[in-house]
């Protein structure tokens, strides 16, 4: 049996084993910050939900055996003193199995099956393989041996409460090997030509074509990318249900949605290698905006939710996007772009700026993606500068597209409209040396250690430039050995694992540096940059991190962090090598 490893080497304790395309991954993470012992099959469809518990057996006893999972793009391992079993994926909704020394058991991961939930296991004559039917997902798991034994067959038909699966060995010397689907209602007996040897050669080269599309630019000094790009590469599922396009979800762990921001930074890192799945995240939410303009919180395979919004930084993205892109969009694609930008910007200007009020709000933090950010402890329904500097950024992009589609009035209209927002926001929330929020319902204001207030320095060379300095200076406030803190760490607001009351976040990182480069702000656009590559590459791709220790929290493989590393890193390759 061969099993050389290729590509890099990652823990599953941090990151699913997953493929591109593919709406289960193989983990132990079976729910929020929850472990099992073993590794579970879990589906995102209708929700994440673990389905089948993966057994590692001792041959001579059937009790579980003890063993070392190692996994790397193509190949997931379970590695024991007299054996060993190895898992690949064919396609995105097949894996197979091979073991040698070791035999192996495929068990629903719940024992109790009611009339609504829980998941049936039988034996199907019409394809010789045995099938786990899942309330959860709403799909069908089919086993099929293709060598070896069944050694166990538990629960086949049983009601209640039970052990239901099955388990395969085979004869010493021998090797046994299943394959596992998840399937729809049925599908012709499962039937391959391929090799379980060709099979991870197959992998292995799908993920080398996609690391060398998006991340041709790395080297010993961006020792993350690889890994980065496994992270988006795995994370991706192909359309279902509610899901349009292929989609990048933020992670096969439970945050298995987009998020009308966070498509953002996985659209940009992917531009320049992979334009078209690029355009396709970008996008994805835009083809569920409603009838206000306002696009949805989330996306995902079984829901679109409503309930809050998230800031319109997609005229900033989509700047970015088309600059990065290998080929420009055609004048017909920057004219869809253009219609939804209108929209979305359209709704903030109307349904979100009280009657006579110049600047929009927010009515939750939740709305600002910095959903507990302490700029909204006095209260939520606020006034605040980050909003206004990402519309006019958005408003600015609009006059550009306007511009390259020959509308020489919508070039005046949202050149004025920006330029409106800009003075507006300068005029009524600037201080002199910071930004406030403002309420809506009093006009009281109040300003915060959070760095949620330091937003405005996205406007960038839009900015006057003692503005931008004196931005620049309360930014080197945030800064700690890993990155910026969203909490100035001194504050007594301030907590290690808050969220946004403190943590390190990626996007933020990434607006920031921008910001502050293109307001020439560019030793310290280079400090954040480096602190923040140098976090990923210690501490992985988590969601969010402990702003003094640099230890990765929550969610531990968040395709936006590892997005934004690509981003940052390719940016700084690029400057090293001129």
């Amino acid at each position: 049996m061969t099993a050389a490893p290729s590509g890099p080497a990652f823990s599953v304790h941090d990151i699913p084993f997953s493929t591109y395309g593919s709406w289960f991954d193989i983990s132990p993470v079976v729910a929020e910050k929850t472990y099992a012992e073993d590794l579970h099959l879990v589906s995102h469809q209708n929700g994440m939900h673990a389905v089948l518990r993966l057994i590692p057996l001792d041959p001579a006893t059937g009790d579980r055996a003890d063993t070392r999972v190692e996994a790397t793009p193509g190949l997931l391992s379970w590695i024991g003193d007299g054996g060993r079993v190895d898992l690949a994926y064919e396609s995105p909704d097949t894996v197979r199995l091979r073991g040698s020394g070791a035999g192996f058991a495929v068990f629903a991961a719940t024992r109790t099956l009611t009339p609504f939930s829980g998941t049936y296991f039988f034996h199907d004559p019409a394809a010789g393989a045995h099938v786990f039917t899942s309330y959860e997902t709403g799909r069908r798991y089919r086993v099929t041996l293709l060598s070896g034994t069944i050694a166990e067959a538990a629960g086949a038909q049983a009601l209640g409460g039970a052990d239901r699966g099955v388990a395969v060995t085979a004869d010493a010397g021998a090797a046994w090997e299943i394959a596992v689907e998840e399937l729809d209602t049925a599908r012709p007996p499962y039937s391959s030509g391929a090799t379980f040897d060709d099979l991870v050669e197959s992998a292995r080269g799908r993920f080398t074509d996609f690391v060398d599309a998006v991340a041709p630019w790395r080297s010993s000094a961006t020792p993350a990318a690889e890994l980065a790009a496994y992270v988006v590469w795995s994370a991706t599922v192909r359309p279902a249900g509610m899901v349009t396009r292929p989609a990048v979800l933020m992670s096969k762990h439970w945050m298995d949605k987009v998020w009308s921001w966070d498509h953002c930074f996985n659209a940009l890192a992917l531009a320049p290698g992979s334009p078209e799945l690029a355009l396709d995240q970008f996008h994805l939410p835009f083809d569920h905006q409603d009838a206000a303009g306002a696009l949805p919180d989330s996306v995902t395979h079984s829901e679109v939710l409503h309930n809050f919004v998230k800031p319109p930084i997609h005229g900033w993205a989509f700047g970015h996007l088309r600059r990065r892109l290998p080929t420009p969009p055609s004048r017909a694609e920057l004219a869809v772009a253009y219609d939804r930008l209108e929209s979305w910007t359209t709704f903030w200007l109307t349904a979100r700026r009280a009657p006579g009020a110049e600047l929009p709000y927010y009515q939750h933090g939740n709305d600002s993606g910095w959903d507990n950010a302490t700029t909204f402890d006095p209260e939520r329904v606020v006034v605040t500068a980050d909003l206004a500097a990402f519309l006019a950024l958005q408003m600015h992009e609009l006059a550009s597209l306007a511009e390259e589609l020959d509308r020489p009035d919508e070039v005046s209209r949202w050149t004025r409209a920006a330029e409106e927002m800009q003075t507006a926001v300068l005029e009524q929330l600037w201080t002199g040396d910071r930004f406030v929020a403002r309420s809506v319902a009093a006009g009281d204001a109040w300003s915060s250690a959070s760095l949620l207030d330091l937003m405005p320095i996205a406007l960038g060379e839009h900015l006057p430039y003692e503005v931008s300095g004196a931005l620049a200076d309360r930014i080197k406030a945030h800064l700690t050995p890993y990155g910026l803190a969203t909490e100035v760490t001194t504050s007594p607001h301030y907590l290690a694992d808050g969220y946004w009351r403190g943590p390190i976040w990626a996007p933020a990182t990434v607006l920031v540096e921008d910001g502050l480069r293109r307001a020439g702000h560019h030793s310290l656009a280079d400090d954040i940059s480096a602190r923040f590559r140098a976090l990923c590459e210690a501490h992985g791709f988590a969601e969010n991190f402990d702003a003094l220790t640099g230890i990765g929290l929550r969610d531990r493989a968040y395709t936006w962090t590892a997005s934004s590393y690509l981003l940052l890193a390719e940016a700084h390759a690029r400057r090293e090598s001129r």
